[in-house]
């Protein structure tokens, strides 16, 4: 983790002085030694100007020869150089800021490239998350599998990998019990007339379920109030604030909020956080929650006889088999905090964003609903095999990550100097020097008219169903990536879909209708309407951090199955 001891911007401060201290002393003493060659006294004003001048001019000096560099390097590869952003203030400053404030009320989306394969799969061993990505993201992640490279990295997955067998991610107790809590939460609401926060709830769900599944200890957060709508006369504010489960899921994502912050900002970012590191306070409360179960976890552990460590046993949770693999706290717990991030929030986005899909389409919702009671009826709880066979659901799913993956954006750092193709026919490919950080967008590759047709911005579940698989998708199964690709494929895809899955039937079993209730802040701004494509008719603000979430919340009614329904 990072050091608490000094803030990142001091510790960003006190390695730039050296770039700024040595050139000036260097300067110095060339300056006074040829003057005492030549029997020359040297003016304070001339040691004033090579002080201050020499760390800039070495800085020009030192961009200059980098530009030659990469310059020569790109004329043996065949290539140009990547066309520069030119702002006004030194460093581009100016359009960093910009971007920033702008990210507040544009649209979600930047351009990307078409490398996504080369950098995920054909080229993998080339392109890693990146010392800077792991900078930023250290005081949260840590050393964890979404944080690492390397040998670090294939410690964490062969770790984590044995955890998620079919027999494991198949059982389905955890999302029965908690699901039952977060639709009985809901319909207490929807009887008292009001709307309620989709997206809060279906987070203390997945976070709930994901906390019992990996530490055999529920977070319960489900146990604290539910928001309420701004113009309803009851709050349950001040409730969740003293709440530990809650704040630690506010403390969670605040954490990630800064996380993307500083991706978002480049290397510059230590620079906001002088006077401390923005992600401590949140930690603070993440750490205090969760380091006690992980300590119990490990005492445990000491306090049994040893067993065969290669063998897991089917009521070991995530922390049990950890610990049998390893004493090492931080590798437990950077691990457990890796997993539980990708257990919680990716899923409770996608669930969020389908249920906003399915109250944009009623037609839709109407024909999944069929499904599901034709399958397993009002009341029976789903099994594995059922899931299995809601082609259906599959395709409601699919669509809904197709339009909104939950991670949005990714970065991958090349290790080597490497060339891409121009997007400008017949110029030359572009030069990519070694180090550079690289944004791709699965968000908006999975909505481009190229790869999936003249209807890629409209939710469409049959395309999962019809031809268009095979014009499109089967062709080039790298135009779709919403568990990543390659080696670094998400080890938890189908626990994912089982869980969401699971909670779309329930749901459905339970509501027939679904509609949206906005709140001022879910609303988009007015001048959205103006624009083409999605912007256009969306009802909500996509936004992300790590995870793509719904700015100011996921407002909803649903209306309750009667017991007529029910019966018949």
């Amino acid at each position: 983790m990072s050091r608490s001891w000094v803030s990142p911007g001091i510790a960003y401060l006190s390695r730039g002085l050296l770039s700024v201290v040595v050139p000036a002393a260097s300067a110095v003493i060339i300056v006074v030694r040829l003057a005492s060659l030549k029997g020359v006294r040297v003016p304070p004003w001339l040691m004033s100007a090579v002080v201050l001048g020499a760390a800039p001019l070495g800085f020009a000096a030192y961009v200059l020869a980098d530009e030659m560099s990469q310059q020569r390097r790109a004329k043996r590869l065949g290539a140009r150089l990547i066309p520069r952003v030119k702002g006004k203030w030194p460093g581009n400053l100016d359009k960093v800021v910009a971007m920033v404030i702008k990210s507040e009320n544009e649209y979600l989306g930047q351009p990307i490239d078409d490398e996504i394969k080369t950098i995920l799969a054909t080229d993998f061993d080339s392109y890693v998350k990146g010392a800077k990505f792991r900078e930023a993201a250290d005081s949260v992640l840590g050393t964890g599998v979404f944080n690492s490279d390397g040998e670090t990295w294939k410690l964490h997955r062969t770790m984590t990998r044995p955890f998620f067998t079919h027999d494991r991610i198949g059982h389905f107790e955890i999302f029965d019990r908690h699901a039952d809590h977060a639709i009985g939460l809901a319909k207490e609401r929807f009887r008292a007339g009001l709307a309620i926060d989709f997206q809060d709830l279906i987070s203390r769900f997945t976070l709930d379920s994901a906390s019992e599944f990996l530490f055999g200890h529920c977070i319960n957060t489900l146990s604290a109030g539910l928001p309420y709508p701004h113009n309803a006369t009851e709050s349950t504010n001040a409730i969740q604030g003293d709440n530990a489960a809650a704040a630690f899921a506010h403390a969670f994502s605040q954490a990630q909020q800064t996380i993307n912050r500083r991706v978002s900002i480049g290397q510059t970012w230590p620079l906001i956080e002088i006077l401390a590191d923005s992600t401590a306070q949140h930690m603070k409360v993440v750490n205090a929650f969760l380091d006690p179960i992980l300590k119990d976890a490990l005492e445990k552990r000491r306090a049994t006889i040893e067993f065969d460590k290669s063998e897991l046993a089917d009521d070991q949770t995530l922390v049990d088999h950890l610990v049998n693999l390893t004493s090492d706290f931080k590798i437990i717990k950077d691990e457990t905090l890796n997993i539980l991030l990708a257990g919680r929030d990716t899923t409770a986005s996608t669930l969020t964003s389908a249920m906003y899909l399915l109250a944009m389409h009623p037609e839709f919702l109407a024909r999944l609903r069929e499904e599901i009671i034709s399958k397993v009826g009002l009341t029976r709880r789903p099994t594995y095999d059922d899931i299995k066979e809601m082609k259906y659901l599959k395709a409601v799913l699919n669509e809904t990550l197709r339009l909104f993956p939950a991670v949005p954006f990714d970065v991958r750092e090349n290790l080597h100097d490497t060339t891409w193709v121009s997007p400008e026919q017949g110029k030359k490919p572009l030069f990519i020097p070694q180090g550079t950080t690289l944004s791709y967008s699965v968000f908006l590759m999975h909505r481009r008219t190229d790869l999936w047709g003249p209807d890629a911005l409209e939710f469409d579940p049959d395309r999962w169903l019809d031809e268009r698989v095979k014009k499109y998708l089967i062709p080039n199964p790298f135009i779709f990536l919403p568990f990543n690709a390659g080696p670094r494929i998400c080890l938890g895809q189908q626990f994912a879909y089982n869980e969401m899955s699971f909670m779309i039937i329930r749901l459905l079993q339970n509501f027939s209708a679904i509609t949206l209730s906005p709140e001022p802040a879910m609303n988009p701004p007015a001048w959205w309407a103006e624009k083409g494509g999605r912007v256009a008719i969306e009802k909500f603000r996509p936004r992300t951090h790590l995870t793509l979430y719904a700015m100011g919340g996921m407002w909803v009614k649903m209306e309750a199955v009667d017991d007529v329904e029910v019966i018949n």
